[in-house]
């Protein structure tokens, strides 16, 4: 089954899931340490209450981050296209998780986290097109960190959805994983230009 079948198939808990875990993975772009800044909402999805007031401690606290999330201090145009992309995945978090809502942050999530992958990726120039093209179910010619980023949101639906909240642990974790290579890759991008 594809990204996009997945997303449109899925609940409430899997939607907010998804969006949140593409939204942990890219959490390096904003700069920061704390990668426990998104905890209380993973927390608030297992426990089903306090969305709204955990939703803005973790604004907060990724908008306190001194990194690269803003688009100026970025040193090049895909870093700032990314950090961008970043910041939209957390300026639409919907304050009220309805189905609707979560659906359609969920879908953008999803768009940028691969296109966030994409761009910062050398290897994988491609464009806005094979991202839609790879959500699809079409994934010839994917470089190897968009293929992993693409595994990574089919793996979070698939746990949430097959195991509901005893699933959101392993989502977490695969959310951890991935959160822990894209701050190597923006690390070595950063090392690059010193």
């Amino acid at each position: 089954m594809s990204l996009v079948d997945l997303i449109a198939q899925a609940d409430e808990r899997a939607l907010a899931a998804s969006g949140l875990a593409c939204l942990d993975r890219c959490a390096p772009l904003f700069g920061g340490d704390d990668d426990d800044v998104l905890r209380p909402l993973w927390a608030s999805l297992a426990e089903g209450h306090e969305w709204e007031a955990r939703l803005a401690k973790a604004r907060a606290g990724l908008e306190t981050g001194e990194g690269d999330a803003s688009a100026a201090e970025c040193s090049s145009e895909a870093e700032a296209e990314a950090a961008r992309l970043a910041r939209r995945m957390l300026d639409e978090v919907p304050a009220e998780p309805s189905a609707d809502a979560l659906r359609r942050w969920a879908d953008a999530c999803s768009v940028a986290a691969l296109r966030i992958h994409q761009l910062l990726d050398p290897a994988d120039d491609d464009g806005e097109a094979s991202v839609a093209a790879h959500r699809e179910g079409r994934t010839d010619g994917m470089s190897p960190l968009v293929a992993a980023e693409l595994r990574r949101q089919v793996a979070v639906l698939e746990l949430v959805t097959g195991h509901g909240a005893t699933g959101l642990r392993q989502a977490r974790d695969v959310s951890t994983e991935g959160r822990r290579v894209l701050r190597a890759v923006v690390s070595r991008r950063a090392r690059g230009r010193s």
